[in-house]
């Protein structure tokens, strides 16, 4: 067995080819701010290596890497994980400025290099079809503008 400060160093991880990184997470806002250890003030599991993988999968020697999150588009509950704003307290893991690509089962959206409106628009396509509507209209709320590739 390695040492945490070995195996999750980002530089290691580059190393390897086509790294492929798949994280989860609890939700993600429509900017893509990626929540994955709390859901709002409480804690639902420790810190991990994701930002870590998610760095090492884009920063890959070969340039093949993927950084990926991927997760259901709703809770057991049916609400949505792709949401405006992420909930009170809730802990940034993943900023928006290291995100590639979020996959949930309507699809892929990738992330990298978009602004927020378009960052809102790919988000949005792929969340559950019962919460897109709404979405859309928060989303123009927030951003005072109209999601848009």
């Amino acid at each position: 067995m390695l040492d945490i400060s070995f195996v999750n160093k980002v530089e290691n991880i580059a190393k390897n080819p086509k790294v492929t990184a798949i994280n989860s997470c609890i939700e993600v806002d429509i900017t893509g701010q990626v929540v994955s250890d709390s859901i709002g003030t409480r804690m639902y599991s420790g810190v991990g290596g994701q930002i870590d993988f998610i760095r090492g999968a884009a920063l890959g020697d070969d340039g093949l890497g993927k950084p990926i999150l991927a997760f259901p588009s709703v809770t057991s509950k049916g609400e949505t994980r792709i949401v405006p704003y992420i909930k009170q307290g809730a802990g940034v893991v993943t900023t928006r400025a290291h995100v590639h690509y979020i996959v949930t089962e309507y699809g892929l959206a990738n992330l990298f290099g978009k602004n927020l409106r378009q960052r809102a628009h790919a988000l949005i396509q792929i969340a559950h079809p019962a919460h897109q509507e709404r979405l859309e209209k928060e989303a123009f709320e927030r951003l005072k503008c109209i999601p848009s590739p």
